[in-house]
């Protein structure tokens, strides 16, 4: 089976971090990520992060660093979801794929219901920036 390559950026802003949450329509709706999407076959996953990000969010973003990959078996399929640390000195009005974005503390991050394949991002964040 294909390995959907997703990126997905971990963006913060005075300590607190942007998760969103994805439209009840749409696949995993309800559940809060890190933004995203999936990566073009012509693009590096930093372009693939920088473009989808300025499409959801209408954002611009410093990428930082590469962060941490983690491989998660959805019912419709398998994902890699590949993350970094950007941050931003921008500020997000509207989403194109969510209905309520939040800036939140990275030790509260497990109090939202995060899709699947961000849980394992999350607890690594935890781990380095709470630890």
């Amino acid at each position: 089976m294909a390995i959907t390559k997703v990126v997905c950026g971990i963006i913060f802003k005075d300590d607190l971090v942007l998760i969103c949450r994805r439209k009840p329509e749409k696949s995993l709706g309800g559940y809060w990520e890190f933004p995203g999407g999936k990566v073009e076959e012509s693009e590096s996953h930093e372009e693939s992060l920088l473009r989808e990000l300025i499409e959801e969010l209408n954002l611009k973003v410093e990428i930082k660093q590469h962060f941490f990959d983690t491989v998660h078996h959805y019912d419709k399929g398998v994902i890699e979801l590949i993350s970094f640390i950007c941050s931003t000195s921008g500020t997000v009005l509207e989403s194109t794929d969510h209905d309520q974005l939040e800036w939140v503390k990275v030790s509260d991050l497990l109090n939202w219901k995060l899709a699947p394949a961000d849980i394992p991002i999350a607890k690594e964040l935890i781990e380095k920036f709470e630890g």
